[in-house]
């Protein structure tokens, strides 16, 4: 009976060895995605360098001698806790004091942390087997809580361990689970440890370094990220679709998601002047305005500013985002509290999704999304989104699109001109100069030609005049216009632009 039981906490230790080794793989990649963009690229560069380690680490199993299976399973566990649990946060501490170093880094720790992983599953099926278990139940057993442990943590990391812990504290809370199956084993087997008492001070001594890391993580994170962004860290916040985090440097906030500035507060009036008013301007009899994207409220600051604009509809992927920018002192003050304007509706939801689930027509729709730099972000800036856009103007109404850098992106700039072409709308294209971002392009799009740019405002501006607006639609030579393709869900060329412009650009 108590062979039996300890062959269960063996297959048990199965299970939670799988959890954790897939959630080092996830929290690698999602950091990765934070920090380089391209999640895709990322994940699968990721994910192929860490089951090539596992095979790797499976092969070395077969030179771990039978006396030694249940002691080496141990250490193995102990490593991996310190790899694992610790990974997060140096490869944050990596890219904030040594950039240069970080993907090196990065695939060393997830090389390191797939070898050890692939061993770990050989040891127990030896240790089972030498329990005298048919081998075709072993293998049946190993392998159904294997696969059980990465379905639960597939599951629990993006919906509860990621938003509610963060990535560093997720990676310690799996280091410290590895511990404990270490520490179970010495207790469990301790008569047949070749050295018990050296094997639970060990696993001690790296309980104490996980659980002191578990309790400084906030600290830590905040650290690095004031030394990644320079500024001091007022809010950060990882939520299931993003990592917000807000800086303050004198009277500057900035927000940041996933490492890439969104605004400054000293010029994001330029921005969202020229995102706005050029189309607002032109259309003084517009009442119902849908703004895709802009969960931060300064698109809507200048929708509101308009009278006789009845509704205005803000659909945004994340509540996160929403709600700290309709709650936050500092942030209403700089969106002037739009979010909470009884004109204004909030909805939380996939723009894609809500475009093609609701038959809603709009004077004017303004599209805020953030630049397509990976293929999640790529499809809000495509044909069938344009078309599903495009069903939800009003015949005589505008919508226009931020659209990267007609200057640093220059194929990213007219593949998106192209592509609402594409989807049967006619283009204006325009730019502006925004000091944090350089030159920064938008197009206005419409059922039929003939846009004719506002000669006067009504409403209080600090930055477009008369003037300002003329030279918004010239476009000198060196940026002209660029023969590219549109893009298309199924190859996601702007993606690919996006990569080939911004890579060229010394930052």
């Amino acid at each position: 009976m108590k062979a039996c039981m300890r062959d269960r906490l063996l297959i048990l230790s199965v299970f939670v060895v799988a959890s954790c080794g897939l959630a080092y793989e996830l929290i690698a990649g999602a950091l990765a995605s934070y920090l380089l963009g391209d999640s895709v690229l990322q994940f699968s560069s990721i994910i192929g360098c860490y089951l090539f380690a596992m095979g790797v680490g499976s092969h070395l199993s077969q030179y771990v001698k039978d006396e030694r299976v249940l002691d080496t399973f141990v250490e193995i566990e102990l490593l991996v806790a310190l790899l694992g649990g610790l990974s997060a946060s140096a490869l944050f501490a990596v890219f904030a004091w040594s950039g240069e170093s970080f993907r090196l880094t990065l695939y060393a720790l997830v090389f390191l942390t797939g070898a050890m992983v692939g061993m770990e599953i050989p040891l127990v099926m030896r240790l089972l087997h030498q329990r005298e278990q048919r081998f075709a139940e072993l293998v049946s057993r190993v392998l159904t809580f294997d696969y059980l442990g990465a379905l639960a943590v597939s599951l629990l990391f993006p919906i509860v361990l990621a938003p509610r812990l963060g990535l560093a504290r997720s990676a310690l809370l799996f280091g410290l689970s590895n511990v404990a199956v270490a520490l179970w084993t010495c207790r469990v087997f301790r008569a047949e440890l070749l050295r018990p008492t050296v094997q639970y001070l060990r696993s001690l001594l790296v309980l104490l370094v996980l659980g002191g890391g578990f309790i400084a993580a906030d600290e830590l994170t905040r650290w690095n990220e004031k030394a990644i962004y320079g500024d001091d860290v007022i809010h950060a916040e990882t939520t299931p679709y993003q990592r917000l985090v807000l800086t303050r440097w004198k009277g500057d906030l900035r927000l940041y998601i996933n490492g890439n500035l969104q605004f400054s507060s000293r010029d994001e009036h330029r921005y969202h002047e020229a995102l706005v008013h050029p189309v607002l301007g032109a259309l003084p009899w517009a009442r119902r305005v849908l703004i895709l994207g802009g969960g931060d409220g300064l698109a809507a600051r200048e929708v509101l500013k308009y009278p006789h604009v009845q509704q205005v509809t803000l659909v945004d992927l994340d509540p996160a985002m929403t709600g700290l920018f309709s709650r936050s002192a500092p942030l209403l003050a700089l969106n002037g509290g739009s979010l909470r304007n009884p004109r204004l509706r909030v909805v939380n939801d996939d723009a894609a999704r809500w475009l093609e689930q609701h038959a809603e027509v709009f004077d004017a729709i303004i599209v805020d999304f953030p630049d397509p730099s990976s293929f999640a972000l790529g499809k809000l800036y495509s044909v069938p989104l344009y078309r599903l856009l495009s069903r939800h103007l009003a015949d005589n109404g505008l919508a226009v699109v931020q659209s990267t850098s007609p200057y640093h992106a220059p194929r990213s700039y007219w593949s998106i001109n192209a592509t609402l072409r594409a989807a049967g709308l006619a283009t204006t294209p325009y730019h502006a100069y925004v000091p944090s971002f350089g030159e920064w392009g938008f197009i206005i799009a419409a059922h039929r030609p003939g846009y004719t740019p506002p000669q006067a405002y009504r409403v209080p501006l600090k930055f477009l005049d008369r003037e300002a607006t003329r030279q918004m639609f010239f476009f000198p030579p060196d940026m002209q216009p660029w023969q590219v393709e549109p893009n298309q869900l199924n190859d996601q060329r702007l993606v690919h632009y996006f990569e080939q412009d911004w890579s060229q650009v010394i930052r």
